[in-house]
């Protein structure tokens, strides 16, 4: 139990982030300079405990321990000054005044300088997230502003870390900002790309240049972190299968989409609205994907339908088998072990005690 306290203790962002920055400065830093301060101090603590008591105390091991505490709460400002009588005692204590409290305020000035690195460094972005099951996203755009807002949401609890090469956090408030190049490994393991769940890629621009360097990215997660589910925006609808071969796990051609929503709009007058609300959380439209339970296998799809309705108050969109989504499945569809389900649902309280499944998590 306290094995597991600790490690979990040490596995906090916080705690992440210190040792990454300490393991930074100390390729910089001689560790032999703190080595020789802290010798020094302990030296310098120990004989003057020894004179005071060779010349004014009890010369046994009670004396010395007595003495020797005293030496220390005098270097830490908290000393007793009527512990020593006489002049020689006198003397010893400015000598350890002198010496030990130097060596302190060094040492305590060296402290204070890596919290102040510390704090402008992690504000500049040039830190470490140490989050795990998180997700990062690579650069910065409108798509990237919203999808911000959407993951703020009650229903998101996992943390969102922006990559992006600015000078400030673009997302601002509770969003884990790392100042970085995308395509660079160093960045990506500064983001916490390999304890990530996903990754998405949001083009700088609406450029094809945009989209090459997007697959620059989506090259070096796979590089680095290969279990990460990468999710990529694309400008041009013919450079997706760049993307595909570079083993992006999922693509959004966003020319693509407007131009068929545009065109089913046009038809069907109000589908905007509907896809809008249905896509952005709407009153009653949020989408979730839930495991399906072992009382559910068998059942064909009109009645997972119907219960769905009935127990969740849920509509059921569509089913995920072995990583493939069945839309409108047909009336013979029976539900398999490992069966998922797309449904729309007020909130994940009326899904209850279905489990949720991230939509970043690979189905079945």
């Amino acid at each position: 139990m306290v094995r597991k306290r600790v490690t979990r203790l040490y596995r906090h962002p916080l705690i992440q982030r210190i040792s990454w920055h300490l393991k930074r400065i100390g390729k910089n830093l001689d560790p032999h300079f703190f080595i020789a301060l802290l010798s020094g101090l302990v030296v310098i603590v120990a004989v003057a405990a020894l004179a005071v008591m060779l010349i004014e105390k009890e010369r046994s091991f009670s004396g010395f321990g007595e003495t020797f505490y005293w030496a220390i709460t005098t270097v830490m400002g908290q000393g007793d000054a009527s512990h020593v009588t006489t002049w020689g005692g006198w003397v010893v204590s400015w000598l350890l005044v002198l010496f030990g409290v130097g060596i302190v305020a060094t040492i305590t000035g060296a402290l204070l300088g890596f919290v102040i690195d510390f704090l402008l460094k992690e504000g500049q972005g040039m830190g470490a997230s140490g989050y795990t099951d998180h997700i990062v996203i690579c650069g910065w755009n409108a798509t990237a502003r919203s999808l911000v807002e959407e993951l703020r949401s009650d229903d998101y609890n996992h943390k969102v870390v922006v990559l992006h090469d600015v000078d400030r956090n673009p997302a601002d408030g509770d969003i884990y900002f790392v100042r970085g190049d995308a395509t660079k490994v160093a960045d990506l393991e500064r983001a916490g790309i390999e304890h990530a769940a996903a990754a998405i890629i949001c083009p700088a621009d609406a450029s094809d240049e945009a989209d090459m360097r997007s697959i620059l990215v989506v090259l070096a997660i796979e590089s680095v972190a290969p279990q990460v589910r990468t999710v990529a925006e694309v400008n041009n609808p013919n450079h997706a299968d760049h993307f595909k071969r570079a083993d992006v796990d999922e693509l959004l051609i966003t020319a693509k989409l407007t131009a068929h929503l545009l065109a089913r709009t046009s038809l069907y007058p109000g589908l905007t609205d509907l896809v809008t609300d249905l896509v952005s959380g709407g009153d009653g439209s949020e989408l979730y994907r839930v495991a399906l339970p072992d009382p559910y296998i068998g059942l064909t799809i009109d009645e997972l339908s119907a219960r769905m309705r009935s127990e969740h108050s849920a509509t059921l969109l569509a089913v995920s088998r072995n990583g493939t989504t069945h839309l409108n499945p047909p009336t013979g569809f029976v539900l398999q072990s490992g069966d998922n389900a797309v449904v729309v649902a007020e909130s994940l309280g009326t899904l209850a005690p279905l489990v949720h499944l991230p939509a970043f998590e690979t189905p079945g």
